[in-house]
């Protein structure tokens, strides 16, 4: 017996082969959630103010859990990306003011501060989000781990 063709539901068209998946458990989300929230915690605790440890939270916790998680394999690798991609920005200003003698510290200093205030507030809605089992995805962020 054929179905037809107007029943057939056809598969999302957003890009993606693979079906939607469980809504992730409670302790799914909370690992989500520190993932996002450990850039906060590397940048503290490594105290750099260049943003060198702020990748290195999502990082363990990517590592760590990304077998066996799926939902902390997206988001970790989402945290990952975009602490990555902060950190490469706050590189290239601190460039920039040594290639000027100083000189770029005119633009360094305005534009660390917006890169830094952005970061913190993505960074604490992705934690909202990922707690609330929402696949979050950062602004202006280069993917490069895929």
């Amino acid at each position: 017996m054929s179905v037809p063709p107007e029943s057939v539901v056809p598969p999302p068209s957003n890009g993606s082969a693979a079906p939607p998946s469980d809504p992730p458990g409670a302790q799914e989300r909370q690992w989500a959630m520190f993932a996002h929230l450990s850039a906060l915690a590397g940048l503290i605790l490594t105290g750099h103010w260049f943003g060198w440890g702020c990748f290195l939270g999502p990082l363990i916790i990517w590592l760590v859990k990304k077998d066996s998680m799926p939902f902390v394999n997206d988001q970790g690798k989402e945290a990952l990306n975009f602490n990555i991609t902060v950190a490469i920005i706050f590189f290239a200003l601190f460039v920039l003011t040594l290639i000027t003698l100083g000189l770029g510290v005119v633009i360094a200093i305005p534009v660390g501060i917006v890169v830094g205030v952005a970061w913190l507030v993505f960074t604490i809605i992705a934690a909202i989000r990922a707690n609330e089992g929402v696949r979050y995805r950062y602004p202006f962020t280069l993917r490069l781990i895929g």
